[in-house]
């Protein structure tokens, strides 16, 4: 105690302690320290003391050495920077005494001129003068800077060290413990190159320290590159982070580039983080700032925008406005992903679509299997009919028929399912699906993914009994149809289905004149039917024959002159945005119900929604199902 006390006066008065003390000397420094008892004044005493204590308690026994960056620059620095080769600055190594922080800024300069130079690296990481310059480093990794401390790590992973090499390790443990001392910049340059390289128990709870720590300072955020490269790197592994970085998302998006739009929006689009006020502002000034798009770009937000469901009319007006000249230069693979998000997001704009179906024609060799399948796929679900329909059709037959083997089920299924609504599918096709191997195998898999496959095939079935006069069978067992059908369960109706149901009771005005929510053995569900004679009167359905449903027991045929009639409700997702053309999936609902010699009663919602009363609706059905009739009986 008294040589600490020794000690801390000398730095006080100015007095230099140049050896250690004897035990003479702190018999001295006892006596001293009572002298200056008696001579100090008080606040003097306490200064000492007080010294003392932070000095035993928080001080290093040894201080550590630090690289002083207001030192003055030497020589071997300004050669370290006008080095423009790789030989150059391994020369330095064995030339020039270095410190730690001297051969981290070497191996920086070997990454970057490696990576410019496209050199091949492993002769760098195999030269002695690089090893020695690693065993440097390692040595006095303490001394570097924080700002090349990263930058040091960086280059060590670009030039492909191995994860096991003890100076890596030493860095990134190096990297961790400084965590709380580095400014933010450097926690957001470690978390835009580092993430993806964290494969090492030491790198994972790297990251994990970093995200803890970008949880702890999410305010130091203040520009639009730290929002945009923490949503993209690390916004996936934290909620919390990700949350508060969609907040400074929004308060940044008017300073937003194209390029920055585009990458937030595959963030969210990879997360599936539909963040609708995001969202609305990214589309709103990338409207407004009139930005030079590029295709890939206007691609890349088609899918972002259809894998979030996120339906924004003037940003996909922009979108197929760019999009429409630059046709031409797109690859097969661009048109087939810009087909399949147009198609997610109902947008159906028949210039571009027209431009794409050329393209395919022009192109067709170019295009996988996969490719064309996806292309009538986004077709189908948007019920488009191009104008050179009999040209694409016929390529897409040489194409994709001599290849139905090598496709898996599911995608065989949507492929012919699609063909049928877009009323172009062969009986070979049919067979192909239909057959007992193939549907044995589809309706023994339970699974839940399956189920809209199973569906699919009873719609196909549909579609060989309603519309394929050429078709011979097979055909789909009638315990099949039942067995499945029977277990799809009550679907709950919606509003306009539930008011529309009540409005039909009111009209039969006896409920064994109408039927409501009925299942038919087509796989669609219809809201309600009804029989009118030749006199439009309700008849009672109990007695008479519908092969339409599931389990009919009524032997009686329609009477002459009699109509049956299929209430249909049609929602607003039910049509392409902007538009009021059924989808491919209910306009062939519709198809079949026709077939059937059903006389169609639709109930659009945009008709619906003005109706006010009840006797409004139960007029507006009364005419409709009128119109039906009268359209009937003209032809």
């Amino acid at each position: 105690m008294a040589s600490r006390l020794v000690q801390r006066c000398s730095r006080i008065f100015g007095i230099s302690v140049l050896a250690p003390l004897t035990e003479s000397s702190c018999a001295v420094a006892i006596a001293s320290k009572k002298r200056l008892g008696r001579s100090l004044p008080l606040a003097a005493l306490a200064q000492v003391h007080n010294s003392s204590l932070s000095w035993s308690t928080e001080q290093p026994l040894v201080k550590e050495q630090v690289y002083n960056k207001h030192t003055e620059r030497s020589e071997v620095d300004s050669l370290i920077e006008s080095s423009s080769n790789i030989e150059e600055l391994l020369q330095l190594s064995t030339s020039s005494p270095l410190n730690g922080n001297q051969a981290a800024l070497i191996i920086i300069q070997l990454s970057r001129l490696a990576g410019e130079q496209k050199l091949d690296v492993g002769r760098v990481l195999q030269d002695g003068r690089f090893q020695q310059l690693l065993q440097i480093t390692g040595g006095q990794v303490s001394v570097v800077w924080n700002g090349n401390l990263v930058s040091l790590l960086r280059s060590l992973l670009s030039l492909g060290l191995n994860d096991a090499s003890k100076e890596l390790k030493s860095v990134e443990q190096e990297v961790r413990w400084r965590l709380r001392r580095m400014n933010f910049k450097h926690l957001v340059l470690l978390a835009d190159f580092y993430v993806p390289f964290a494969c090492t128990q030491i790198q994972k709870d790297l990251v994990s320290d970093l995200v803890r720590h970008l949880e702890l300072r999410w305010t130091e955020v203040d520009d639009t590159r730290t929002v945009v490269v923490l949503m993209t790197k690390v916004g996936y592994i934290s909620r919390p982070l990700m949350e508060r970085l969609e907040d400074k998302a929004l308060e940044f998006a008017e300073h937003f580039s194209a390029e920055d739009t585009r990458r937030v929006a595959l963030a969210l689009a990879a997360q599936n983080r539909r963040s609708v006020p995001l969202l609305r502002a990214l589309s709103y000034h990338l409207v407004q700032r009139q930005f030079g798009l590029s295709s890939s770009l206007l691609i890349d937000l088609a899918f972002a925008y259809g894998k979030l469901n996120f339906h924004q009319t003037q940003v996909f007006q922009k979108m197929a406005s760019d999009l429409l000249p630059k046709v031409p230069e797109l690859n097969p693979n661009d048109i087939s992903r810009c087909v399949k998000s147009f198609a997610y997001l109902k947008w159906l704009n028949l210039p571009l679509f027209e431009a794409f179906t050329q393209y395919t024609i022009d192109n067709a060799e170019k295009f996988t299997i996969l490719q064309l399948c996806n292309i009538v796929l986004a077709f189908a679900r948007l019920n488009f009919q191009p104008s050179r329909g009999e040209g694409f059709y016929e390529l897409m037959h040489q194409r994709v028929g001599a290849e139905l083997d090598s496709l898996n089920p599911q995608l065989l299924i949507d492929l012919v399912w699609s063909l049928c609504v877009l009323q172009q599918v062969n009986p070979s096709y049919l067979q192909k699906v239909l057959h007992s191997d193939f549907c044995s195998s589809i309706f023994g898999d339970r699974s839940s993914k399956m189920q809209s496959c199973r569906l699919k095939l009873i719609h196909i079935n549909s579609t060989a009994r309603l519309e394929g006069a050429e078709y011979k069978g097979p055909l789909l067992p009638t315990e099949i149809l039942t067995a499945e059908l029977s277990q799809l369960g009550d679907r709950k109706p919606s509003q306009l289905q539930t008011e529309l149901r009540e409005v039909i009771k009111g009209l039969a005005g006896d409920v064994d004149c109408c039927r409501t929510a009925v299942d038919t053995v087509y796989g669609w569900q219809m809201d309600g039917e009804m029989v009118l004679n030749s006199e439009n009167k309700p008849l009672p359905l109990n007695e008479m024959l519908a092969p339409h449903v599931l389990q009919f027991q009524g032997t009686q045929p329609l009477p002459e002159g009699a109509h049956r009639l299929a209430f249909l409700s049609w929602a607003f997702p039910n049509y392409s945005t902007r538009s009021k053309d059924l989808l491919g999936r209910f306009a062939l609902a519709r198809r079949h119900f026709q077939a059937a010699g059903f006389l169609i009663v639709d109930v659009p919602y945009y008709e619906w929604l003005d109706l006010k009363s009840e006797w409004q609706k139960a007029a507006f059905l009364k005419d409709k199902m009128g119109k039906a009739v009268a359209e009937e009986m003209a032809k």
